[in-house]
């Protein structure tokens, strides 16, 4: 019988893995783990693109700004997560301009692919809820064009919805509504 050799060595924290420069590759830091990342589709792109553009407009002024992956997310001490689209607000001083991670998003878009789903629906879920600055996580399945809309309605408790027909996504937390149309847009 075959014995499994398991390596002893010690799990890398975030901000560890924060001052790592990875060139022009993308990782997560997974509970200690580095997983490297492939980029996404076109369709992927188009949709998260759609998104920030269309927030980026309707949030100016309001003190909030949309970020896409580039912007990574420090879910706890051993975990970097870069969600296709998160939501900041209070981060428009200048001190802020070189911040490679935030620690408290508002409203955080995973958009669903193949590959990343069940760690999206899974592993990356539990950890957005986890930060008490969120209130709204949305899952934007770019094959039937559907969206599953997560919002707190208590410290420890969420509403989930999965629509299954188009609809326009009202985000309470940023006094405002995503058209249906505007995420998934193709021209």
């Amino acid at each position: 019988m075959a014995t499994q050799i398991t390596p002893d060595y010690p799990l890398l924290t975030a901000d560890r893995f924060l001052e790592m420069d990875f060139g022009e590759d993308k990782a997560e830091l997974d509970n200690g783990v580095v997983r490297m990342m492939a980029g996404g589709s076109a369709r992927h792109a188009e949709v998260a693109a759609n998104i920030i553009s269309t927030l980026r407009l309707l949030l100016r002024g309001s003190g909030c700004k949309p970020y896409g992956s580039d912007m990574a997310l420090k879910t706890h001490d051993f975990s970097v997560r870069l969600p296709d689209v998160a939501v900041f607000c209070g981060k428009n001083d200048p001190a802020f301009d070189t911040a490679k991670a935030f620690t408290d998003p508002r409203v955080l878009f995973e958009v669903l692919s193949g590959s990343t789903a069940r760690t999206d629906l899974r592993v990356k879920l539990d950890e957005y809820k986890a930060l008490p600055s969120v209130d709204t996580i949305v899952f934007v399945d770019i094959a039937t064009e559907r969206l599953r809309v997560l919002q707190r309605t208590a410290p420890r408790a969420w509403s989930d919805v999965a629509h299954d027909a188009p609809a326009d996504l009202a985000l309470p937390a940023l006094s405002l509504t995503l058209p249906h149309a505007e995420i998934f847009a193709r021209d």
